[in-house]
């Protein structure tokens, strides 16, 4: 099967992390999207320190109805820092005839060389550089670590850079959303409107469970 991970701290999850999980999944007919909060962000530090448990319960709310969305509290369990080569590279292990597709957002993977093992992503998955508001990649190559960069090919005719493993990198354009999880915490915190920037369900939560309010 094809299966897509779409990692992230989810503080909180929103209607753009929704969309492009459902666009990557059409578009490379996935049989499933696996969401998977991050228990310790390794790259920076997770504002507000919002607890796992409510971050989890957020996206298995969202995702509710969905029968192609599912949520593992894998990096919970594994404990420490929440490193995504480690995820993808226990995913491979369990599904070793399952087709991976990592899902990224431009803005991360214009870092990418600064992440933990960066180089062994590339031959344990696929790739998926979804477009994100003032971050436009116009060639993939051209952001890869330069230490890496003979390790692929260009196929124009698909708009993808394929490695000697035989994974490949794609590039979506065209479905930014200009959500972010920093604005809504910011309306949250100061009691404005956070409706259809989020699930209703989430929204209910976090009025709820009062999160991301001074009082």
């Amino acid at each position: 099967m094809k299966i897509g991970i779409l990692g992230g701290t989810f503080n909180p999850i929103h209607i753009a992390h929704l969309r492009i999980a459902e666009v990557v999944r059409d578009r490379f007919d996935l049989a499933e999207v696996v969401f998977i909060p991050a228990a310790s962000p390794p790259h920076k530090p997770l504002a507000g320190e919002l607890p796992f448990a409510h971050r989890y319960e957020m996206v298995r709310l969202a995702i509710t109805g969905n029968a192609a969305f599912s949520i593992s509290d894998v990096e919970h369990r594994r404990g420490g820092k929440s490193y995504s080569i480690d995820t993808v590279q226990a995913y491979r292990r369990e599904r070793p005839e399952d087709e991976l597709f990592f899902i990224i957002g431009s803005d991360s993977f214009i870092d990418f060389g600064l992440w933990r093992d960066y180089a062994s992503f590339f031959a344990c998955c696929n790739i998926v550089v979804v477009e994100r508001p003032g971050a436009v990649v116009t060639a993939l190559d051209k952001v890869l670590p330069v230490a890496i960069a003979d390790e692929f090919c260009y196929h124009h005719p698909e708009r993808r850079l394929g490695h000697r493993s035989g994974c490949s990198i794609y590039y979506l354009e065209g479905i930014p959303l200009d959500i972010s999880s920093s604005a809504i915490r910011e309306e949250a915190q100061f009691g404005r409107s956070i409706r259809y920037l989020v699930p209703d369900a989430v929204e209910h939560y976090i009025k709820e469970q009062r999160l991301y309010t001074n009082g």
